[in-house]
């Protein structure tokens, strides 16, 4: 009976399922397959055949096999040709088959079937690396951790040497999405530390990686020193102490003590300087960018880099001089790809921006918008500058229209540009009106706890202390990591002396969330000061101001001084900040409330 059309398979797709086995010799162990029927020679008389006829895998039963399963597949069956294929790859020992056939499995979405035929290729060819690294990515995939032991450590006992060390390093990877990292760990540590000679280094680097997302910190700083110890040369070892720095503050002297025995190490620095600022750091971000930028003066980044920590550290002089710099390198006539100079062309954009912002911080006006002039575009960055230029001429309802969304903005243009118009009135100290900015974000964005957490910072500009409260436990009930909230809560009780033992403790959990970050360490140094531990507090303060040489702390540690009797470094700590900042609001208190002249 002919097969309905709807069943018959093309010539094209059966030629494809079947091509990996029409040309491949029969394994000695087989069943001996029927021959290849031999072409007569063109001159039968004259030809001597240069090989024996070779034989063919493809025996009746099998090719009805392939056939059959092949059918089935595009007839909508998967599960059918799965077991059909399946069988026949385990009766030929055929690797592309059990591959092809691990493919239908995931294909179909059915993970178990896929290990299934992933394990029965690593039981009939017991040498394929192909084989157990199926097994090893299926176990991950389907979060299997506990029985990956064993397919691993045969995969790299049976590995070529130069394939076994990115086996290893792939692991983190490979498990990056479990949700049981701490099981992952578990069950790979022991193939890991089996593991020696060369491979011992990607193997702690691995374990180190696995043990940072499992959340032990200190187990990960641990490998991390062993890896350095091992292989002193090795940069994974500093990118593993750069990841650890926010959790393991220890971590940072892997770095810093890299750097001093070999300061010829420009990524190395530009990392950690990036590091620093992360770490809200700015003071020391500058001295890293500063050496890059005599240990690589060509180099137009650390010349930006500085700028802007400058420009933040309330520097515009410095800012400056290191902006024009950063510029003449950026102009330099340079060949390159369209990639380097698109970028080039971003990085004189941002340039000219921060020398706007640098010349409105010496208060000049016409100069900072003779640089806006030289940027392109009209982004919200630049509308931003703009609008502050306007609104410190008086021309303030200009300014708040300029950062006014479009009509047809989606909601994230939607979402910056009122957090703009909200920066702007805070910078001009309008806490009413940055207020209202902050409440019409949220009724626009109701659960973002950013948004949440500002709209709480203007509530307590304006006094309105319960509500701002209850506003930072919404923020922490969206997103119970979110150190600012803890912080900002617990400072402002340390502030109005209020609760004081519950202040300490919202500020340590911030602190435990961010380890030293200086802002927080600000506020733990303020609440031990309201407890009377005035030398803990100068310890804390110290530490804060070195970080970051911001004027708050600054007044907060001359406070402190004061309080003390160290009246000549109080005044020091006060003028510098003064000079810096003159008009910040907290150091004006202090100073008018102690009677001081900086």
């Amino acid at each position: 009976m002919p097969l309905p059309l709807h069943r018959v398979i093309t010539a094209a797709a059966l030629l494809a399922a079947l091509q990996a086995h029409a040309q491949e010799p029969a394994p000695a162990a087989s069943t001996p397959a029927a021959p290849t029927a031999p072409q007569p020679p063109a001159d039968a008389a004259s030809a001597v055949p240069d090989e024996p006829p070779t034989h063919s895998l493809m025996d009746a039963p099998l090719f009805y096999q392939l056939l059959i399963g092949e059918i089935e597949l595009q007839n909508g069956q998967p599960g059918v040709a799965f077991q059909v294929l399946l069988d026949a790859a385990r009766r030929t020992a055929d690797e592309a088959l059990f591959k092809r056939v691990v493919n239908i499995a995931i294909q179909a979405r059915a993970g178990d079937q896929a290990l299934l035929a992933a394990r029965a290729w690593a039981d009939t060819v017991p040498t394929s690396t192909d084989a157990l690294q199926s097994v090893v990515q299926l176990l991950a995939l389907m979060n299997k951790p506990a029985e990956i032991a064993q397919p691993l450590a045969t995969l790299l006992r049976i590995a070529p040497a130069p394939q076994r060390p990115g086996y290893i390093l792939s692991l983190p990877r490979l498990f990056q999405r479990s949700p049981e990292p701490k099981a992952v760990l578990a069950a790979l540590a022991p193939v890991l530390k089996a593991q020696a000679g060369p491979l011992r280094p990607p193997a702690l680097y691995t374990e180190a990686k696995l043990a940072i997302n499992a959340g032990e910190n200190a187990r990960a700083l641990a490998l991390t020193r062993e890896l350095n110890q091992a292989d002193p040369d090795n940069d994974d070892a500093m990118q593993l102490a750069l990841d650890l720095m926010p959790s393991e503050p220890q971590a940072e002297t892997l770095i810093t003590e890299r750097l001093r025995l070999k300061p010829d190490q420009p990524a190395l620095r530009q990392a950690y300087g990036r590091a620093l600022i992360k770490a809200q750091r700015p003071a020391e971000a500058a001295r890293e960018f500063r050496a890059l930028t005599q240990s690589t003066p060509d180099n137009p980044a650390p010349w930006l880099a500085l700028g802007a920590i400058e420009l933040e550290l309330k520097h515009p002089a410095a800012a400056e001089a290191a902006l024009r710099e950063g510029l003449k390198r950026l102009d330099t006539p340079a060949a390159g790809t369209d990639a380097e100079i698109k970028s080039r062309a971003e990085g004189r954009q941002q340039a000219w921006l921060m020398l706007s912002q640098a010349a409105e911080q010496r208060g000049d006006f016409k100069a900072a918008e003779a640089a806006l002039q030289k940027v392109d575009g009209a982004g919200l960055d630049v509308r931003y500058r703009r609008a502050v230029l306007l609104a410190k001429q008086g021309k303030v309802a200009d300014a708040r229209k300029l950062l006014k969304p479009a009509a047809d903005a989606s909601d994230g243009e939607t979402r910056a540009s009122l957090l703009a118009e909200a920066q702007l009135m805070r910078e001009l100290r309008d806490y009413a009106g940055a207020l209202a900015a902050m409440k019409a974000a949220v009724a626009r964005f109701p659960n973002d706890p950013d948004l949440i957490y500002e709209q709480a910072m203007m509530t307590e500009k304006v006094g309105k202390f319960d509500d701002m409260e209850t506003l930072l436990r919404r923020v922490i009930e969206l997103k119970p990591d979110y150190h600012h909230a803890y912080n900002a809560l617990g400072y402002s009780l340390a502030e109005r002396n209020l609760r004081l033992p519950e202040a300490k403790e919202l500020i340590e959990k911030a602190l435990k969330l961010a380890p030293g970050e200086p802002f927080i360490v600000d506020s733990l140094g303020w609440v031990e000061f309201r407890l009377g531990n005035l030398d803990e507090a100068a310890r804390l303060l110290r530490q804060a101001h070195t970080g970051r040489p911001d004027a708050e702390i600054a007044a907060h540690l001359g406070e402190v001084l004061w309080a003390q009797g160290a009246h000549d470094e109080a005044r020091r700590i006060f003028a510098e900040a003064a000079q810096r900042d003159p008009d910040n609001e907290a150091l004006r208190e202090v100073l008018d409330r102690l009677k001081v002249k900086p």
